[in-house]
């Protein structure tokens, strides 16, 4: 008789904590039960099972009856495998792993009988048997096939065991993240939810600052209201207004009617305004009034309508100094910035990255039917190095491309260098696509070079051909975030 051992090798599809030294990228195992079942009327036959399988190391129950198995089940504890005979007398076995498929859906079920039959198997499959095995067999066979039941009864556990941990642990709606500072931004964001003064979230572009706004509001009191989100750089400055506030018929050209403004629309619920930073002053001070009185005037009219409306707005720009160039109005900011959020960007953390990886995998390949299961260490390594200058949205589109493009169940390093190349080409592309002024190019060029050499000042000053004073006084005239140490420069 041939051996086979209960330990098994699987797929490297997740990773609680990256390891250290080259370490494989290797799942978190739950320790299942080496507990089998046997449900069979023929008590010789049932005891020939349970003699191979303990002479392999498994725990072994032979029942001779359905109802007696289905008692002790309901006790506890279940067995990871179940063995039953197809033709019994009390029970037949189809019913008998239709009852199991509904009552203990966690056991993994194999059919075993005499009466042989491809529509015999068909049917026990589909009722929830995971193999099926014909009598006389093989006692190699029938460790095969229990082996193989032990290796997919670990992998769902592994799988249920890892979801459960990212969500309850790691994430907070559609953000994830296991490192401190996520961590520390979870908890802002339970406590932010719960009141309804009006906040100001900061991160960089890509970081997540809508997904922040949308877990603020579907935690919060008025999770059964809308949510309405709105660029304010995606909108023409002069319909801008319209688009806020609403406008009456005839107010402007191709006003043919009445139109309800997205703070109406938002009535009771969140408006989201995102790239606060962007907006005209004039409409600066529109907002402040209306956050003033809690109320609008539609273009072109004169009634005031009351809207019961929470703020959440964002920006990447610096409005302490915009506020100093007189760009931006200090009395609104400190409406705005009531409640304050810094998101961190992902090169701040990079021990999300596995968890990120794990969750856009899982995401990608259900999306377009592929089997992509995770990453080689090797290809890990280099995402985890990489300063991802998009952040959390520049890894998610690599990830995409990578799972769309790649045979390989595990992304290999050619696999996620040949989307990462692609990725910087059209990151310089975008430098220039819009035909920005020499200052926008400037400031876009200076932030690409910063991401890519990780913010160290001395190595980004030095590929800028600037020195380290100059591109001090470089981020501030743009906004950019600073370090607490840099020196102050009229």
């Amino acid at each position: 008789m041939s051996h086979y051992p209960v330990a098994f090798t699987f797929p490297l599809v997740y990773n609680v904590s990256w390891p250290r030294h080259g370490a494989c990228f290797m799942s978190k195992k739950m320790m299942l039960s080496k507990r089998v079942a046997v449900v069979d009327d023929d008590l010789e036959m049932g005891s020939l099972v349970q003699d191979v399988l303990v002479s392999e190391g498994f725990e072994v129950q032979v029942y001779t009856s359905v109802a007696e198995a289905l008692v002790q089940f309901k006790k506890g504890p279940l067995p990871t495998v179940l063995i039953t005979d197809l033709r019994m007398k009390d029970i037949d076995g189809m019913m008998f792993l239709k009852k199991m498929r509904e009552s203990f859906p966690s056991v993994t079920c194999i059919m075993m009988t005499a009466f042989g039959s491809i529509e015999t198997a068909i049917e026990a499959m589909r009722l929830g048997a995971y193999h099926y095995i014909v009598k006389p067999f093989k006692n190699d066979d029938l460790l095969l096939q229990v082996n193989r039941s032990f290796e997919r009864a670990r992998l769902l556990s592994d799988n249920t065991m890892l979801r459960r941990e990212l969500k309850k642990e790691f994430s907070i709606e559609s953000l994830i993240g296991k490192s401190s500072t996520m961590q520390n931004l979870f908890e802002v964001i339970k406590r932010v939810s719960q009141a309804n003064a009006n906040v100001l979230i900061r991160g960089e572009s890509g970081s997540g600052k809508e997904l922040v706004a949308r877990a603020i509001h579907s935690l919060g009191t008025r999770k059964d209201r809308p949510f309405v989100p709105i660029n304010c750089t995606a909108i023409p400055e002069q319909l801008l207004e319209s688009e806020l506030f609403g406008h009456v018929k005839g107010s402007f050209t191709g006003a043919i009617g009445d139109k309800k403004g997205l703070f109406e629309e938002a009535n009771r619920g969140t408006l989201f305004l995102d790239e606060i930073g962007d907006l005209s002053l004039p409409l600066q001070a529109k907002l402040l009034r209306v956050l003033q009185d809690k109320s609008i005037r539609p273009v072109g009219s004169n009634e005031l309508r009351e809207v019961d409306v929470r703020v959440v707005s964002a920006t990447h720009r610096d409005l302490a100094s915009m506020i100093k160039e007189e760009k931006f109005r200090e009395d609104l900011y400190y409406r705005l910035n009531v409640l304050p959020i810094q998101i961190p960007p992902l090169r701040d953390r990079p021990q999300d990255i596995p968890h990120l990886v794990d969750h856009f995998i899982q995401k990608f390949s259900a999306q377009n039917n592929t089997h992509t299961k995770g990453v080689t260490p090797e290809a890990m390594a280099k995402l985890m190095a990489s300063p991802w200058p998009g952040n959390v949205r520049e890894l998610e589109n690599l990830i995409e491309r990578a799972v769309v493009m790649s045979p390989n169940e595990m992304l290999t390093e050619d696999d996620i260098m040949g989307r990462a190349i692609e990725s910087a080409r059209e990151s310089f592309q975008q430098l220039y696509s819009d035909n920005p002024s020499l200052d926008e190019l400037e400031e876009r060029y200076i932030k690409l070079i910063l991401a890519q050499v990780g913010h160290k000042k001395e190595a980004a000053a030095k590929i800028l051909g600037i020195n380290r004073r100059t591109l001090y006084r470089k981020e501030r005239q743009y906004g950019l975030p600073t370090e607490e140490h840099e020196p102050l420069l009229d």
